[in-house]
């Protein structure tokens, strides 16, 4: 086991690898030992290891029938038409057809791979062929199952929580560029802020998937309570940060130009996102005095803006300009950040215990 922690540390073997190359082994050693055909085993190992114990063990049960199904239906269509192009073409699409409609998704590929592959090395016995077929491709998901529930059960914890504080910062660097867009003479690009934005979005869906891995792997192997109390914190962190991505997506479209603030408001806008950024920035995610107080003010000319800027110009009490939705927005983001700080405060001492 020392061995395997020392390959799982080493940078170019993760340990899904490293589990994959193990059941890769194991199973050409059975298949060896019992004289049965390797590579339909190994093929099968190597596309059935999984992200969690939990999508191994639900996978199995739902390749193994699929496996079943396309084997059957290369015998068919081989005792049909031969060793000929349309026998792989109406293997693989039958196969595919008949595991989507009983609702097999999750074996396609396996089922696809065993049936394509038999039909080259068919004996004539068609039964026998079948059941070796089946047999080696059941070995390949029963080691697979058991090497990734056994062997390193991964832990995301550790990435989830290292990715969170990579989100905020990202958010803190976007936040900047789109307040110095949306108050300045001359814009950046939107393209730019808007490519920015996808990467932020995406880079946070990966973690919630990781969330979701780490989740499934609970439900089968051992953690403490300090584990799962910083789990579910981290959750909590991350859908305030669900709401950050939120006001930044609104943030990006407001159309305003340089001219729409007077001075004092710009430097009010610009000061205040300065400390948003520090707060985004901070791990403890700590709010000063100063935000508090210029969060204040922007209050004040939130209502003030309306009726001195269009009702007067335009005579619509109703109007709701571009100007005032990037205020909004503003305030919002300071409510969200007030959220953060209560969690952040919660947060860093169970972690550091569990994980540093």
């Amino acid at each position: 086991m020392v061995m395997l922690h020392t390959l799982k540390n080493f940078k170019i073997l993760g340990s899904r690898t490293l589990k994959t190359g193990i059941s890769v082994f194991l199973t050409a050693l059975i298949c060896g030992f019992f004289n049965l055909p390797i590579i339909f085993a190994v093929i099968t190992a190597i596309v059935t290891i999984e992200h969690t114990a939990a999508d191994s063990i639900k996978k199995a049960a739902v390749r193994f029938p699929a496996s079943a199904i396309g084997a059957l239906l290369a015998t068919a269509f081989y005792g049909l038409f031969g060793k000929g192009a349309l026998t792989f073409a109406l293997v693989a699409m039958a196969t595919i057809a008949v595991c989507h409609k009983l609702k097999l998704d999750d074996g396609i590929l396996v089922a696809t791979i065993t049936a394509t592959a038999m039909i080259p090395d068919f004996q004539d016995h068609y039964f026998v062929s079948f059941f070796t077929r089946l047999g080696t491709t059941s070995i390949g998901i029963i080691i697979s199952t058991f090497v990734n529930f056994f062997l390193l059960p991964p832990n995301y914890s550790p990435t989830i929580y290292k990715n969170i504080n990579g989100l905020y910062n990202q958010a803190g660097l976007l936040l900047r560029r789109i307040i110095e867009s949306v108050t300045a003479e001359s814009k950046e690009k939107s393209r730019g802020i808007q490519r920015s934005y996808r990467q932020l979005t995406a880079h946070l869906e990966k973690t919630n998937q990781l969330s979701r891995y780490q989740r499934e792997e609970w439900k089968y192997h051992r953690h403490t309570d300090e584990e799962m109390v910083s789990f579910q914190l981290s959750q909590r962190k991350l859908a305030a940060f669900q709401q950050i991505a939120y006001h930044l997506g609104n943030l990006q479209y407001v159309q305003t130009k340089a001219s729409d603030f007077t001075e004092s408001e710009k430097e009010l806008l610009l000061e205040l996102t300065d400390e948003y950024v520090n707060v985004l920035l901070d791990p403890a995610h700590s709010i000063s005095e100063r935000q508090f107080n210029m969060v204040h003010q922007l209050d004040e000319a939130f209502w003030k803006w309306k009726e001195e800027h269009v009702v007067k110009q335009t005579g619509y009490r109703h109007h709701l300009p571009p100007q005032t939705i990037l205020i909004y927005e503003m305030l919002c983001f300071h409510d969200v950040l007030e959220e953060l700080q209560n969690l952040s405060e919660k947060q860093m001492h169970v972690v550091k215990r569990c994980y540093f």
